[in-house]
């Protein structure tokens, strides 16, 4: 055993199962391990390093403000909150947000703020409010989150769990206006599901629910943690069916792959239920994160990021479709959001390990489906070297040879 594993696995919890690869650095598409090995990053951190590794403007940003000022608490106002504040909410056409750390933060961020909505705005007798959700859906690790998880081993050994859930199969929109009742508070869903797979709703499935929730004064929800800024093809996922949440989830790729930036973004009527005291974060805001995370969104932009997505997702999804792999069911995605469902005779694993060993790290989910999920600023070039590694990895998988 590698003597970095080694010791990690000594003192580290084992929460993660990680493939066995030390990486020491990175550049844009690509990472390098401690041996200098190089690889493709088909991962991205869940979506995090979007704007590609180490890139050189905000890491001379983050430099720049870590030598100014990097931490203060939001009982003081800095000189850089309101200008990210500003450029996110005009980007996303919502009147307020509220700035956090991780992803969980912000949808913890945006229970709260819909719960006390239903209570002060919509007058749900108080404690009753509900909030219904989808079966795969994945909002983050708190315990909260998980107690409407339909995973069991998000849940197991966890509870007990507060209640206030219902859930509801993904895409079924018969199913959405049939569990809504007057204490109904909120929708709150992946535009895509990432973390069940990529899984991509039936067309028209967000509009058409938009619809219920407003007929039904229900606020819709969406969690853009990881389809938002640009990686579907659009700055956020919703976009692709022209739909105006009433709340939106951002994080990973806001923090530009180099801190941990999230925001809960709603319409004032429902930002307004917050009070000095209601909620609040040590480090949510601090001028670090508001430095980087407002010239990641500037970048988006800038480098045509979100076009670039839309294009090659565009292609790499076509190439990936034309392989016809016994190995692959299915390949599902939009833009550079990819899934490849992995037969049940296979192991999804077992593929990622074909691929790290060929220079590609990805990563299983739930051992059935294989994510690529690359940052934006990859190029055709790099997308076809890519292509040669995964048939070579699928070709080997077919034959039944072995790492």
């Amino acid at each position: 055993m590698h003597p970095v594993i080694e010791l990690e696995s000594r003192y580290c919890a084992q929460n993660y199962a990680p493939l066995p690869v030390v990486l020491t650095r990175g550049k844009g598409v690509y990472v390098w391990d401690d041996a200098g090995k190089r690889y493709f990053d088909m991962m991205s951190a869940y979506s995090a390093v979007s704007h590609g590794h180490c890139h050189p403007v905000l890491v001379q940003v983050l430099t720049q403000q870590a030598n100014q000022l990097s931490m203060v608490s939001r009982a003081f106002y800095t000189d850089k909150l309101a200008a990210f504040l500003k450029k996110i909410c005009e980007l996303t056409k919502q009147d307020r947000a509220l700035p956090m750390n991780s992803g969980a933060e912000a949808v913890e961020t945006a229970i709260k703020a819909a719960r006390k909505w239903a209570y002060t705005v919509k007058k749900v007798p108080d404690n009753q409010a509900e909030i219904i959700v989808c079966e795969g859906n994945f909002h983050g690790r708190t315990t909260t989150i998980v107690g409407m998880s339909s995973e069991p081993q998000y849940k197991s050994g966890f509870g007990p769990f507060g209640g206030g859930f219902k859930q509801i199969p993904y895409g079924d929109l018969q199913a959405l206006e049939k569990v809504i009742t007057p204490n109904t508070a909120a929708f709150l869903v992946e535009p895509i599901q990432g973390e069940a797979g990529i899984v991509v709703p039936p067309k028209d499935y967000l509009q058409k629910a938009a619809s219920i929730c407003k007929k039904n004064n229900v606020l819709l929800i969406c969690d853009e943690i990881q389809s938002g800024l640009g990686r579907t093809g659009k700055l956020l996922a919703c976009d692709h069916e022209m739909v105006h949440p009433d709340g939106l989830i951002l994080g990973k790729a806001l923090g530009g792959g180099l801190l941990p930036v999230s925001m809960f973004l709603a319409r004032k009527e429902v930002m307004d239920v917050f009070t000095p005291g209601d909620h609040g974060s040590t480090f949510g805001g601090n001028p670090l994160a508001a430095v980087v995370g407002l010239k990641a969104l500037e970048l988006l932009n800038e480098e045509n990021l979100i076009e670039n997505s839309a294009k090659l997702g565009d292609y790499f999804l076509q190439k990936l479709k034309a392989l016809k792999s016994l190995v692959i069911t299915e390949v599902r995605g939009k833009g550079l959001f990819i899934g490849l469902v992995v037969h049940p005779n296979y192991s999804a694993r077992e593929i990622c390990l074909k691929l790290l060993k060929r220079g590609l790290i990805s990563k299983d989910t739930h051992h059935t489906v294989i994510r690529l999920a690359p940052p934006l600023v990859i190029t055709k070039e790099q997308i076809d070297e890519a292509l040669t590694i995964i048939t070579e990895a699928l070709l080997e998988t077919e034959k039944g040879m072995t790492v």
